[in-house]
């Protein structure tokens, strides 16, 4: 089955949070609230979210500048910004700052499910990779995600677990990309359980044991400091 989408809604208008929220949930979302900037910062810190819905009149830290610093860390996520400004000068400084879309308060619901509906549609398909087959060769090494087995240049077998052939697969999908830390908590760990940056580098210290000629100058799997990791075949 496939996972719900999770958005991210900040609004400090507590009736306004309580109204989106259950209206979203019935669309079949998955919706964590945040009631100020600081905090919206601190959940997506946190957190894999596929949408963040964004206030710009907020207490700590204003919409604005939560929208910027988002941007900066998280370059695929799509932002909907809320404002009772609606001058286009406004608009245009939300979008220049990063937002996706821009919807001015007071809005029709149905028009904010639409155009939830059409970032997450966008971005989803943005995302999509071929599906790597089930056997993958590179250099002289080669995988089976089937039966979870992989064979080094010397022919060696290695057993691999489920989260490595998951990574593997999630890394070769977007061959040549840097894929950062967010992507593979989503598609490896699952939402809410956010690995440490050591917990991944270990999975890829382990690839290097097993797939490289020489683990200490790799060729095929490498970090990509403060961003996320590479696999690169070319």
């Amino acid at each position: 089955m496939d996972k719900k989408k999770s958005i991210l809604l900040v609004e400090d208008e507590e009736n306004l949070q309580e109204a989106l929220k259950l209206n979203l949930e019935m669309e079949g979302y998955e919706v964590t609230s945040a009631y100020d900037g600081a905090e919206a910062l601190k959940a997506v810190q946190q957190e894999y979210f596929d949408l963040l819905i964004l206030d710009v009149m907020l207490p700590e830290v204003d919409g604005i500048t939560v929208c910027e610093s988002v941007r900066l860390q998280h370059q695929d996520l799509p932002i909907l910004i809320l404002s009772a400004k609606n001058s286009s000068a406004d608009k245009v400084l939300g979008l220049k700052k990063g937002a996706d879309d821009y919807l001015t308060k007071p809005f029709n619901l149905e028009e904010l499910l639409l155009r939830v509906n059409k970032l997450l549609y966008k971005s989803a398909r943005l995302n999509a990779k071929q599906p790597v087959s089930d056997i993958y060769e590179f250099g002289k090494n080669k995988i089976d995600f089937k039966s979870l087995e992989g064979f080094n240049k010397n022919g060696e077998h290695i057993q691999l677990t489920k989260k490595e052939a998951m990574l593997l697969k999630l890394l070769i999908e977007n061959k040549n990309e840097v894929v950062t830390r967010e992507k593979i908590l989503q598609a490896v760990w699952g939402y809410n359980v956010y690995p440490t940056t050591r917990t991944i580098d270990n999975f890829i210290l382990n690839f290097r044991k097993y797939f490289e000629e020489d683990s200490r100058h790799p060729k095929y799997f490498h970090s990509v400091r403060s961003v996320g990791y590479k696999f690169a075949d070319l």
